[in-house]
């Protein structure tokens, strides 16, 4: 059973959380909440939670610098970043702390449970092909192309040289340490946080497929359509239809 900590300063999104999630089907139990991130560095110290869940910005302390302060002192604990505040230093800070996943507020349904799963490792959900990703990465830049990434995807026109630029490094460089390091190219990976944004998205009924695309970085439905059948092995709608299943 995975032990659970929410630390979050928004009253009714921490209830949200606690009570809106079904924890027991995917053996975790919340231990614990907070307010704040004095508050949530307190009781993760007493707590010792397998997984943190956390806002950023929090009065007294923010997400960010309590699980600075748990690395510090030696928590080992699985974090996933919440946040509304689309920033690629947050998500570049997060990420250096080891976080597992980097959530915008307000996410959409089935967005945490997926986080969820992923930390609980691969038999978590087999039926998702992309249910091990995003990653944690070790190298600085490889987390960097990460961060950069969770906080623009959805933007057409992002880039290896765009990325590249935002971090001051040649992109024929950066490519090499990321495939280096990662094994599959920066276009590669970002189209894959594409398609496993657009699997979350896909399951509220209510989104139009050209919706989801243009959510998710695409102009182009129909290429978004190919890329996303080559990846989970079946059309958008037909993913959108089973109710998010494969």
């Amino acid at each position: 059973m995975l032990k659970v900590l929410v630390v979050e300063d928004e009253e009714l999104i921490r209830t949200g959380i606690v009570l809106g999630t079904d924890w027991a089907q995917m053996n975790c139990e919340v231990v614990g909440q907070a307010a704040n991130g004095q508050e949530g560095l307190e009781k993760a110290r007493a707590l010792k939670p397998d997984l943190i869940i956390t806002d950023i910005k929090m009065p007294h302390m923010d997400g960010i610098e309590m699980v600075r302060r748990l690395r510090e002192a030696g928590n080992e604990a699985k974090v996933i970043i919440l946040t509304a505040y689309d920033s690629f230093s947050y998500a570049q800070s997060a990420l250096r702390l080891g976080a597992v996943d980097y959530l915008l507020k307000p996410f959409h349904d089935g967005e945490l449970e997926e986080a969820v799963l992923r930390v609980q490792g691969p038999a978590a959900d087999a039926r998702d092909p992309l249910s091990q990703f995003p990653k944690t990465f070790q190298s600085r830049y490889a987390q960097e192309v990460a961060g950069f990434i969770a906080g623009h995807y959805q933007e057409p026109e992002v880039s290896v040289g765009a990325i590249a630029g935002n971090l001051g490094i040649s992109e024929g460089h950066l490519s090499h340490l990321f495939k280096k390091e990662t094994g599959e190219t920066i276009l590669g990976y970002l189209t894959r946080y594409r398609i496993h944004r657009a699997m979350a998205l896909l399951k509220d009924c209510r989104l139009k497929i050209y919706e989801v695309a243009e959510q998710v970085g695409y102009r182009d439905i129909a290429y978004f359509s190919a890329t996303f059948k080559k990846l989970v092995g079946v059309s958008p709608s037909e993913y959108q239809n089973k109710g998010g299943r494969i």
